[in-house]
């Protein structure tokens, strides 16, 4: 009934004359747990988060397209697994991407979500943690232009470090440049400039990228060394950025569609406390690795306080999704995506077409390979390095056919029980499937 009652309303929100282009914000957190917020079950209070969620809809089956940082954002920026791109594991040095065999940096021609808001009047900004190329020796990577940003300020690892995230230092380093803002400080920072840049951008509505790289590893929730537990010093990092996301969210115009969500799994996952009990972790295509909380709010037109099991959702989908509930045209491509608006709009949305994933192109040993894929330490979190989703079927697999696994996600969603050896029919149609798709990619 309460479900019927906010579609209901937002009906009546939206014959009203809501918005037709309201602003949009998606927040993307680094290593982000599945449950690291407290509506999800976290142990450590996120009231801002929470407040989010009660204003909006929780999404508890989203996922995102590599269980690391840079495929992640590929899958995010583009609507497509980012396999197509050559981007499959963590973009670093020449002779690292070498290694993995992957691209230096996404490529320009690939479909571009900013680029697309742009075209559509819309003022483009990305802010934060942006990793798609430049940083270390790669020094040719497009500049955030190219990609339809109107303003840039990225991290280290981007084509436009800008000065206060540090020119030639990562934001996990001990020290930090003279002007670079301390590492509990850069969150308020980057809110503070969403909030300039929207306000400079008043007469027209605005798409902003804010990427944030707490929760990532090492923690630093104060100035200096901090000799306490690894678990209080995440605590303190969680705190602080929900404090700063709700200033975010007490600043924005009352038409402002609000994403927020991860890029891949925790780590550490603190025995899959973060991750609410499910298996893996970043690094892995189980589902701690690839599932993380979504969260989106735009008052009078997403149903607030619902949760919603069951509709399956992926970061891919944003393309296809936002351009619809913004009433724009997307760039005729072959979408891995699909328009997810029914979805936000509080409906169930059964998705029709299967989801897959790749990571780890070489064998390697647990922990971090030099150069290469970075592999989790935790029992039970090392994956095959391709899977697929269909219904409520996931099956892995190596993309040389060993270690086929099946699990029944809708009973079994911490992956405990491998049925392959009795669901023969299940295991040949999927693994058939995976195995074609990851022979497809570049």
């Amino acid at each position: 009934m309460r479900c019927l009652l906010s579609v209901i309303l937002v009906a009546l929100y939206s014959w009203a004359g809501a918005a037709e282009q309201p602003n949009v914000v998606c927040i993307l957190v680094d290593d982000f747990g599945w449950a690291d917020p407290s509506c999800f079950g976290g142990k450590v209070p996120t009231p801002n988060i929470d407040r989010l969620a009660q204003e909006g809809m929780q999404f508890r089956q989203f996922y995102v397209a590599s269980p690391i940082c840079s495929p992640s954002r590929c899958g995010v920026i583009t609507g497509q697994f980012p396999a197509r791109w050559k981007i499959t594991s963590y973009l670093q040095t020449r002779a690292g991407n070498r290694e993995c065999e992957q691209a230096d940096f996404l490529d320009p021609k690939a479909p571009s979500l900013p680029r697309v808001f742009k075209e559509a009047g819309y003022a483009t900004a990305h802010i934060g943690k942006w990793h798609l190329g430049g940083g270390r020796d790669v020094t040719e990577a497009p500049k955030f232009a190219a990609y339809g940003y109107d303003l840039g300020l990225g991290t280290y690892e981007s084509p436009e470090p800008t000065a206060e995230l540090g020119l030639m230092t990562t934001p996990w380093e001990s020290q930090r440049e003279p002007q670079q803002v301390p590492r509990h400080e850069r969150t308020r920072w980057m809110v503070d400039e969403t909030l300039k840049f929207m306000q400079q951008q008043a007469d027209k509505p605005c798409f902003v990228n804010l990427w944030l790289d707490d929760t990532h590893t090492p923690f630093r929730p104060q100035e200096g060394e901090d000799a306490r537990e690894l678990s209080a010093k995440y605590r303190d990092v969680l705190t602080t950025m929900d404090t700063q996301i709700g200033r975010l969210i007490d600043a924005m115009p009352q038409d402002t569609l609000i994403l927020l969500c991860g890029d891949n799994g925790p780590e550490p996952s603190f025995d899959r406390t973060r991750s609410g009990g499910l298996r893996g972790m970043k690094w892995s295509l189980y589902e701690g690795g690839i599932r993380t909380p979504l969260i989106v709010r735009w008052p009078g037109m997403v149903p607030a306080g619902v949760v919603n099991e069951t509709t399956v959702v992926s970061s891919v989908d944003f393309m296809p999704t936002l351009c619809a509930l913004a009433k724009i045209q997307a760039p005729a491509a072959e979408y891995d995506g699909v328009d997810m608006s029914a979805a936000f709009r509080g409906g169930n949305v059964v998705r029709q077409k299967p989801l897959f994933w790749e990571y780890g192109r070489k064998p390697g040993s647990a922990g971090k390979v030099k150069g290469g894929f970075p592999y989790p330490n935790e029992p039970g979190s090392k994956s095959p390095n391709v899977a697929v989703r269909d219904g409520d079927w996931k099956l892995l697999v190596n993309a040389d056919g060993s270690q086929t696994e099946l699990y029944h996600l809708a009973r079994d969603p911490n992956e405990t029980k491998n049925l392959a050896e009795t669901e023969s029919a299940t295991v040949e149609r999927l693994r058939k499937a995976a195995l074609a798709w990851r022979a497809a990619m570049p």
